[in-house]
This record gives C-alpha cells, structure tokens and sequence, in this order.
C-alpha cells in the first residue's frame, strides 16, 4: 500500500508548494523510495487549458495529452517520473464528474451533496492506483480559501479511510520579516496551522518560508503554539535558484522527520546530482544572452517551462544563460544587437506576431543561431515564404483568411471531450536522415509534446526545399511537417511541438543542448 504526503499552504499563495512536493519526493527517491506526484487545485475551470498564460502562467501538457497546472513540471523535471491526465485534478473536473454521473442515473435517485459525492470523487482521485511507494498530493490555494475547503475535508477523510500513520500532513507557511522592528514574525503561521486545525488537520511538519534561518527559540515557539515538536518546524528559506531546495530540506533532516513518521529506517541519501548543480552555480563561467522574443513577459511563469529548460542546457554546456526579454509587440533590429542567438516561443493570436516574423527574417539574414518553438516555426516558415521563396501573402490562417495558407489548420486535428480542436500530447516523429535534427537527437525516430492548433500546410513543402528551407521532421503518416531547418545557416532549426516539456536538469533536452552549445560558440 501506498503512502501519502498532503502538502497544503497558508497566509499566501506562492510559497512554493510545487517545489516544496517536489523536493520531498526527491529526499524519498534518494533512498531508492519511488514516488508519485498529484495536484488538486479548488478552482471551477475544468481543466487550466482556457486560462490566459497573463493570468495563470503557462499550461503545462502530459505526454497523454492533458492541459495541466505548471507545478506538474516542477514534479517531472525534479523526479524524472512521467505523470498523465489523472494526476491535475481541479474543482471544475469534479464536479463535472459528479454532476455528469447524477444525470447518469449513478447515484440512484440520492440527493447529491458535498459529502459524501463530492468528498468521495476526490478521494478517488487520490487514491487512484501509481504502484509506487509514495503519493504526494499538493492541494492549491491557501487553508481559508472557500472553494478549497471540500479539498480539505476530502483529505482529512482520506486519512480516517487508510489510517493515518500511513498519511503526512505538510504545511507551508510564511514568517514575515519586519524590517522596522527588526523582528521575525510567526504569528501568521500561528494563525494558518489554526485554520487547518478548524478543518480537522494537524500539521505533522511545517515549512515555513522566511529570508533567513529560523532559530532554535523560534522553532520552539512554532512548535509549542502549532503542536508539534520544534524539530518538525523547518525553515523554507529563500534561494537564488529552485533546485537548492532539496539540499536546504536535506540540511534540516527532513527525511529523518519523514522516517520517523512513516516507520522507515533512517537512511542517507544521494543528493549528488543536486551538489552539481550547486557547483554550476556557484562556478565562474562564460555567459551567452538568448534574445526571447515573447508576448507574455508580464507574470514571470508564463514561460517557465521554457526558461527552465535554457538553465539546464546551460548546466549541460557548462555557461550561464541569460535571457533577454524582446516583446515582440515593439520588435526592432537594435534590440538584438547584444545577443547571441534568438528563441521565439509559442503563442496564440495575432497580438505580436509581424515582430516574431520580423525576428526570424532577422536571424535568417545574419546567420544568427534560431530555435523556433510552436508559432515560432509557423513564423519561420512565413517569412521565408515571403522574404526567400517571395510570396509576400503567405501567412497563416489563424491571422488572415485571405492570404496564401502556408499555416493552415489540418483536417485531422484530435477533438477533445470538450469539443477542442487543438493537438495535444505526445506524438512520433520520423527524422530525414543527415540532417541538423539527426545530427542533435541522435536518431531517426522521436517523440515530442504538442498543444497547437494550425500546422504548416505539406503542399508547400517541395517549393520551400526549393530555395533551401528542408523538412527534417515529419509525422509517421508523411502529413505533418515537425521541424523545419536551413542547412546552408550556421544553426536555424524550429520545431512544431514544445521540448521544454521534457527538459530536465540533469541532462536537459537535445535540441535546448544543441541551441545553448550554438549559441556559446
């Protein structure tokens, strides 16, 4: 059977519950414990794939074809595992279920209520066979959150239901560091474990995020007004970079806390691939400046995927990268003057699309290395149509319904359940041999993570070969151009799926290693 960790957050959001599971999981994997991951978040979208990137940050795909929450990346990049539809589980979804199974007839004439229907469906959710020694379940929002506390009783019970030595309860709160006073205040983690207590939750162990270390009088404090042992207060001290976390819990014996709840024996752990990481950070290294040229710069994890997956091809090439932000609303030639290769990511709609086509002409023409991801392939493709092959209609039918349809949606695109229309997921790819793209993924066959809806339109594929733009990657069925590249070009490769989604710090991702390698040179 397995073993369940419910990780919870109050005062604030944003403490870093995503990392904060996910760090636990790697202090369990370290002793050979093999770990499975879920996110329940209380909001009532069915699913975060409507959610603007402004608002929620970036939508998160699973290689089953699942728009996620982006804490879902924290948890594959972290544990290495593979997690699918069943493992980001919001309000909206349900009580989709639920109300979709009463008007099935499921519930046999019962009038359906919060408890036992609701609470009951997201236990199963939680309990749903992994196979694995350990459950994580993080739960969104903050204890005191009205939609979520359905999501709290449903864990209280789910404890009750499999007893609750085989259940760990971890809080994260926030300490407040006044500077006029000079003071560390725990009265909001005081006031947080009391609400989570009204639910009927105890606290088994804390994080609490503050600036610095908490002292042994403060621990104690903690302790004795939150019940439970000042041992089991933990600070969740604030770090340049996300991957110190599991490093600063493993300084504080957190497992030993974990050991001690759930009977293991104590162990030590192999935490060496995070000290590499540590030592690329700390080392004097070269840095190369990548010119992003994005619309959705206003919340920091919009494109945190994709950010994530240039540090880990930084790790791997051993160079520090820094990202320039261009918005492409406002593109001009002076702003990547001081760059070293230009990424244009992914998007939906028209707002900065001429400043991410302006951006490819500009790489082309100044042999600039380029990695083009999603719309930033559909963009190269349109400017070479237009600025090499010389059609100056060419665009996509996403921006003008009247142009030559070099981008076009494809007749076969997957419908979801909800009447979507977009590709999600992961699909293969065939790879055309001695080609830029074999040369970087070592082989003739992938398989990469989609979320798009227009495709380049294979008619036009033998003029664009033509003047010297090649179809390196296409769909098995010989349909779907993938990746597009120009061999003359000292490194210009796009592709029409998302690699940041299986990018990972310990090996990164061969076409981010390719892209940062170039870029360096």
């Amino acid at each position: 059977m397995s073993k369940y960790i419910f990780v919870t957050g109050g005062v604030v959001s944003s403490l870093g519950k995503g990392v904060s599971a996910a760090s636990l999981g790697a202090l369990l994997q370290s002793r050979g414990y093999s770990v499975h991951v879920r996110k329940f978040d209380p909001y009532l979208n069915v699913d975060p794939g409507t959610m603007s990137p402004l608002q929620h940050g970036e939508v998160y795909v699973t290689n089953d074809g699942f728009e996620t929450d982006l804490d879902l990346g924290y948890y594959e990049r972290f544990l290495g595992v593979k997690l699918s539809r069943t493992d980001s589980v919001s309000g909206g979804r349900i009580y989709w279920d639920v109300l979709n199974a009463e008007r099935h007839g499921d519930y046999l004439g019962a009038t359906v209520q919060l408890i036992p229907h609701v609470s009951n469906k997201i236990k199963e959710y939680i309990g749903r066979p992994t196979d694995t020694d350990f459950v994580i379940c993080e739960i969104g929002g903050t204890v005191g959150d009205i939609e979520g506390k359905i999501f709290l009783e449903s864990i209280r019970q789910f404890a009750n239901d499999v007893g609750r030595r085989n259940v760990m309860f971890a809080h994260l709160t926030l300490a407040p560091y006044l500077e006029q006073s000079g003071e560390l205040k725990t009265k909001p983690t005081q006031m947080s474990v009391r609400r989570l207590l009204e639910n009927g939750i105890q606290a088994d162990v804390l994080f609490v995020r503050s600036p610095r270390m908490l002292t042994p009088d403060e621990q104690a404090k903690i302790g004795m007004f939150c019940n439970l042992p000042a041992k089991n207060v933990i600070t969740s001290m604030n770090v340049d970079n996300i991957y110190k976390i599991p490093l600063v819990y493993e300084e504080q014996h957190v497992f030993d806390i974990m050991a001690e709840h759930f009977d293991l024996p104590i162990a030590n752990g192999d935490m060496s691939k995070f000290h590499k990481i540590e030592d690329y950070l700390n080392a004097d290294l070269p840095t190369c400046t990548i010119g992003m040229v994005g619309k959705y710069f206003d919340v920091p994890d919009a494109y945190k995927s994709l950010n994530e997956a240039l540090f880990h091809a930084g790790v791997q090439n051993n160079v520090h990268v820094k990202i320039k932000k261009i918005d492409a609303e406002h593109f001009s030639f002076d702003d990547c003057k001081d760059i070293d290769a230009i990424l244009v990511p992914g998007g939906f709609g028209a707002r900065g699309v001429d400043g991410k086509i302006a951006a490819a002409g500009y790489a082309r023409e100044n042999n600039i290395p380029y990695m083009g991801i999603c719309l930033g392939m559909q963009v190269a493709v349109i400017d070479f149509m237009r600025n090499v092959v010389g059609d100056e209609n060419a665009n996509s039918t996403e921006f003008s319904k009247t142009c030559t349809p070099v981008i076009d949606i494809m007749a076969d695109c997957n419908k979801d359940n909800m009447g979507g229309t977009l590709r999600l997921g992961a699909y293969p790819c065939d790879i055309k041999p001695n080609t830029l793209a074999a040369r970087i993924y070592g082989g003739e066959h992938i398989s990469e993570r989609h979320r798009h809806r227009y495709e380049m339109n294979i008619a036009y594929k033998d003029v664009l070969e033509k003047h010297g733009m090649i179809i390196s990657g296409m769909s098995p069925d010989g349909k779907l151009p993938e990746i597009v590249e120009i061999p003359s070009h000292k490194f210009f490769i796009a592709g029409q799926f998302h690699p940041e989604f299986q990018s990972n710090p310990f090996t990164g991702h061969p076409l981010f290693n390719a892209f940062i390698a170039a870029a360096k040179k």
